[in-house]
């Protein structure tokens, strides 16, 4: 017989599985060595110009924290951080993926956020349900020294992409050098050094006309 706990979990997994399906603001940086036929699948966009999806990101970010976790502010507990971004934007699945700079959409960001952790989560066994929704609980507050080094990735992830495909995210949506710095510098909170290397890349970004002077 197939244990209760399996099946939940098994749900769980699938339901996950729709993370590959939610697209973000973010592009990919360009893939000159993927088939045509695997272009193909992204419709009538160029791959040049394909933005990522959940999934991706959250595998990104975890590349992020085992490569980077020697640059936190003090040393982490790299697989607890390795957690939290994994399961940070799962609530995407229910909630949405809400842009950075929407102000409109930050309001009730939050709200259907819980939401989508109540049924997300609440599909796991009962100890597995508390497990990852306190992990998501801690990214969301930034209050300890893994959910703050978590989110310093996060930012940091986006931003490299943006500056990598010659800021065309920001473009796109007319953002200024003062909005990607005030909604980024927290990044020094998790860790100062790949802050330090952030703002030379924003200064560059906006020597480039990668963002708006204002």
């Amino acid at each position: 017989m197939i244990s209760e706990r399996l099946k939940k979990q098994i749900e769980f997994l699938l339901e996950a599985d729709k993370m590959k399906s939610l697209y973000r603001q973010t592009y990919i940086i360009k893939d000159e060595k993927r088939s045509e036929s695997m272009r193909d699948l992204d419709g009538d966009e160029s791959v040049h110009r394909r933005r990522e999806n959940d999934a991706e990101h959250s595998f990104h970010l975890a590349l992020f924290a085992m490569t980077l976790a020697e640059h936190a502010n003090v040393p982490v507990d790299l697989l607890r951080v390795m957690k939290m971004v994994l399961i940070h934007d799962i609530v995407e699945i229910d909630a949405g993926d809400t842009y950075c700079y929407d102000t409109e959409g930050y309001k009730s960001k939050r709200e259907r956020e819980e939401r989508a952790a109540d049924r997300l989560f609440g599909i796991l066994p009962q100890d597995q349900e508390k497990e990852y929704r306190e992990l998501w609980e801690e990214f969301e507050a930034m209050d300890t020294a893994e959910s703050r080094f978590a989110a310093a990735l996060d930012r940091m992830q986006s931003m490299l992409l943006n500056f990598s495909k010659n800021g065309i995210s920001w473009q796109e949506h007319g953002v200024s050098y003062s909005q990607v710095h005030e909604r980024n510098k927290h990044i020094a909170n998790g860790s100062e050094e790949l802050w330090e290397y952030m703002e030379e890349a924003l200064k560059d970004a906006l020597g480039k006309g990668f963002l708006k002077d204002e």
